[in-house]
Formats: structure tokens, sequence, C-alpha cells
């Protein structure tokens, strides 16, 4: 897979919330899709794959239950190349804060790839939910080696 760092979808907003009203059982909180919102937008990480791949991401992104939908967005990369990517859009979701956790693997994937520190300063300032339980030992694995990568 090759990725290209640093795209950004206009007007697109990032949002979090639970798929049908089912708290997720996984990370305890909201977690994330976007929505049109013309004047924001969403910054990233772009993954070129084979279209053989799709069904797998389709099922590891809940497309089938009706989590979410495969979108296409319009993207510009940091080399000003403009892109039609493949997203995910949740459906019949309500708006829920994500968890400390969630809020801190996606802070961490953004400092992780370089994103503009304006973009990182906005999700820092996501107000996560009060959950203090626990997650997995595979979520609490990726939040230690991201922290060991990015101080």
């Amino acid at each position: 897979m090759e990725r290209n760092l640093r795209p950004n979808s206009q007007d697109f907003k990032l949002d979090f919330g639970n798929p049908q009203g089912k708290t997720s059982e996984t990370w305890h909180g909201g977690i994330a899709t976007i929505f049109e919102s013309p004047g924001d937008e969403v910054w990233g990480v772009v993954w070129k794959m084979n279209k053989s791949n799709l069904s797998s991401l389709d099922k590891q992104e809940g497309v089938k239950s009706g989590m979410y939908v495969p979108i296409e967005v319009n993207v510009s990369t940091q080399e000003g190349k403009e892109i039609t990517c493949r997203s995910y859009q949740m459906t019949n979701y309500e708006r829920v804060p994500p968890s400390p956790q969630y809020k801190k693997v996606i802070c961490l994937g953004a400092k992780e790839n370089g994103l503009p520190p304006d973009y990182q300063k906005k999700l820092n300032a996501i107000e996560p939910n009060d959950y203090k339980g626990k997650v997995s030992e595979e979520i609490e694995d990726i939040i230690k080696k991201g922290e060991a990568k990015t101080h």
C-alpha cells in the first residue's frame, strides 16, 4: 500500500456518534464519521489500495450491517493534486462524544502522520466523554506505542 500524507477534504467536518444509537463496546463512546459542512475541512491520510480489497474494507467498516455507507470524497494532497477517495459516512447516528482513549488514538494518529498543527489543536480541543473504564489490551498497546513514537 502507498500513502499520500496530509490530504484534506473541503466542505466536510469530523463528527462523533453512535451508529443507530448503539454504543461502541470497543471504544465506549462516539466513533468518527464525516458529514458535508460548507467551509469546513477534514485532514487525514489517504491509502492507495487494490480494488480487490474493497469488500474486506467494507466489512471492517460495518457496511453490511448498515453502520456506515461508502462515499466518494474529493481531496487535495499536500502537493496540490486532486484525487477522488473512498470514505465512510455513519448512517442514522446519534451525536455522542468519543471516549478519552478514542480521542487519544485520533490525536496520536494526526501527530504521527504530520497533519497541520492547527488541525491537531482542533482535535486536541475535542471534549471526550467521562468514560474512565478499561479498553482492550490491543487498544492500550496502540496508545502506548503511539505515545512512545510521538514523544
